[in-house]
């Protein structure tokens, strides 16, 4: 198995780890969250197929599925201490709350009445921040339960929810200044209530109070999602500007790479894709989870990235085994 990383934080990649079962495909899993029993949640995303939830334990084997056909497009995905799924549907601009066993239990949902920010989609520009929702990206939840979701495409906010669902306060605009946004796309809260939002378009990571205050932010190579440790190490997916640029690889843009930082920012351990350009090679990280053990699980996009480039069989869900 091929290591990365380095220092305490090295990692042996799992080739084919999941056993994903007959007539899914994968061409995008967007999310990746991991609940108390450590098994493992994947959203799969197909353009032409079924879209839904696979649920696998902590091995790869396939335990569950369901939500087929009951989002527009689901994008993120949060597990909370209780093992509630959390899911965000940016086209169908709403996020849910469900049972492990995907029964719905909250609902926010503006599908009918989404923002007016001047979003034009596929161009990721937004010309004023509305209120919720305008495609929205991702969700999290802060330890005295409230609900923080990043409003992502087609808005530049932030917004905060009681646990159930009532708007507390929203944050942000257009911009690159401190407290603004290009494409606020994932969202975490970690166990003092600090806010980290990836600022994807802006390449950083933001840090906000709970009142939505800006308190610092670290460089990161177009980040789309933070996750955090038991121990506080905080895990960045980074996308880079590879193929963010056309069809046509920029090796002149930022590399995709995942990064474990302190809880400072500061990096500890990085890894990339060796020759992102080598036969069979692909390589965006979307999000990232990690279990009770230190395992780390990376999901990938490979059609709405790269405009289809990747190869046909990509798996789209690595894990990486802490040695």
């Amino acid at each position: 198995m091929r290591k990365v990383g380095s220092g305490q934080f090295v990692y042996e990649e799992v080739k084919s780890w999941a056993g994903f079962p007959k007539g899914w495909k994968t061409e995008d899993a967007p999310a990746v969250a991991v609940d108390s029993h450590d098994r493992v949640f994947v959203l799969i995303r197909n353009e032409k197929d079924k879209d839904g939830l696979l649920i696998f334990d902590r091995d790869g084997n396939f335990l569950n599925s369901w939500g087929e056909n009951l989002f527009v497009r689901p994008h993120g995905l949060f597990i909370g201490p209780d093992d509630s799924v959390y899911v965000v549907d940016d086209w169908g601009h709403r996020v849910s709350r469900f049972t492990p066993d995907g029964d719905v239990t909250m609902m926010i949902d503006t599908r009918d009445q989404p923002a007016d920010t001047g979003y034009v989609r596929g161009r990721h520009e937004v010309a004023r921040a509305g209120p919720p929702f305008n495609e929205p990206t991702g969700c999290a939840l802060a330890p005295d339960g409230d609900l923080y979701v990043s409003d992502g495409y087609g808005n530049a906010r932030m917004h905060k929810f009681t646990p159930d669902g009532r708007l507390l306060l929203s944050w942000g605009e257009p911009g690159d200044g401190p407290g603004q946004f290009r494409t606020p796309h994932g969202v975490f809260v970690d166990g003092n209530g600090l806010v980290h939002v990836s600022d994807r378009m802006n390449r950083r990571v933001q840090i906000f109070s709970p009142q939505g205050e800006y308190l610092n932010e670290w460089n990161a190579n177009y980040p789309n999602n933070v996750c955090i440790d038991a121990r506080g190490y905080i895990y960045v997916a980074e996308m880079g500007g590879f193929l963010l640029y056309g069809r046509q690889p920029r090796l002149d843009k930022l590399p995709a790479r995942v990064t474990v930082r302190d809880s400072a920012g500061v990096i500890q351990s990085e890894w990339s894709e060796v020759d992102p350009i080598g036969t069979g090679q692909y390589f965006c990280p979307h999000s990232t989870a990690v279990d009770s053990r230190g395992d780390l699980y990376v999901s990938e996009v490979a059609t709405s990235y790269n405009f289809g480039t990747a190869p046909a069989d990509w798996g789209v869900l690595r894990k990486y085994v802490r040695v």
